[in-house]
């Protein structure tokens, strides 16, 4: 999906023939031959069941504008632009990119974890020497954002060679040092994390105004065990199910993106689970290994830094090799 529906190549042709558009490791021809054949069985099903990808949808909605289609809109603001598609980023160069100014476009880098890097330059959607970094930070204390900012690069580039500074931003305001608690098992674990909830309940925070998050769904009942402990209800948050009042939210990383909490617990932060052991025996090569601990450092910065005041980072031994940078500052 990377590859042949990001790029919407619709032949064989072009899928052969292809750069490497969204891998870092070129794949054989007898290895292409196969995957292509698969490609086009999937498209067949979706004809016969007449449903359309969101690639699809952005590619056809490109197409009209292409085609003379006038634009509903002259200028458009694009927020979270670290996570385009490549689809996307067509549509948004169809819609306003030939106006003066006409896309404005604000992201992280170091928050990227949905979509492999690609090329804007390459789809004409060129802002090298036209960007700039904020350095002030309003949303997470000083104390929680010196910690998540060393699991990242002092710099962080794109394809396009674009760079982004982490190092000088500046916190609004102070706020307690995280806690980091490694645990001996899972029930241990769970006790710790319910006891700071409960903790941070009797101080006043509301339960919406607690985060716990987790890498995936596998780990879900952690959370699940130790909101139970602290006597608190839970809901957890989907595509389809959003914070509830009265509730402790919990969720995966990815469902975090976007949100903002009084007080976070990042849990099941062990070996194996961050990174995720399963992403990194898929890959190929180094260059593949590499991006596979790029995303999954940012999935855990992007967990940490949902938290304003509070923030309790957990695991169970051995606990994941992030947190040696995370508490001491290894990057």
């Amino acid at each position: 999906t990377d590859v042949v529906e990001a790029w919407q190549l619709i032949s064989w042709e072009a899928y052969r023939d292809g750069s490497r558009l969204g891998r870092k490791t070129r794949i054989g021809g007898k290895q292409r031959e196969v995957l292509w054949s698969i490609f086009e069985r999937v498209r067949a099903g979706l004809v016969d069941r007449k449903v359309v990808t969101w690639a699809e949808v952005f590619a056809t909605l490109t197409d009209r504008l292409a085609n003379g289609e006038k634009p509903p809109f002259n200028f458009a603001v694009v927020d979270e632009c670290q996570d385009l598609g490549v689809a996307e980023a067509r549509f948004l160069c169809a819609l306003a990119g030939s106006e003066p100014n006409g896309l404005f476009f604000a992201g992280d880098l170091g928050q990227r974890i949905f979509q492999q890097p690609f090329s804007w330059k390459a789809l004409g959607l060129d802002v090298r020497g036209r960007s700039s970094t904020l350095r002030i930070n309003y949303r997470t204390s000083h104390q929680i954002r010196l910690h998540a900012d060393r699991l990242l690069p002092s710099t962080v580039s794109d394809v396009d060679g674009n760079a982004e500074g982490r190092r000088g931003t500046v916190s609004m305001f102070d706020g307690l040092p995280p806690m980091v608690s490694v645990c001996q098992n899972s029930q241990n674990e769970a006790e710790t994390a319910g006891a700071w909830i409960a903790e941070r309940l009797s101080e006043g925070c509301q339960p919406h105004e607690i985060g716990v998050f987790v890498r995936s769904e596998a780990e879900l009942k952690r959370a699940r065990a130790a909101v139970k402990i602290a006597g608190a209800s839970s809901i957890e948050l989907s595509d389809k199910v959003e914070i509830e009042n009265g509730s402790v939210a919990i969720s995966t990383m990815h469902f975090a993106k976007g949100l903002e909490f009084r007080s976070v617990v990042v849990m099941a932060c062990d070996d194996e689970v961050i990174p995720l052991q399963a992403r990194i025996e898929s890959v190929a090569d180094d260059a593949d290994l590499e991006e596979v601990y790029e995303t999954e450092r940012h999935l855990l910065y992007v967990a940490c830094t949902r938290a304003r005041d509070h923030l309790l980072v957990t695991g169970v031994e051995p606990v994941s090799e992030f947190l040696d940078d995370f508490l001491k500052g290894g990057r």
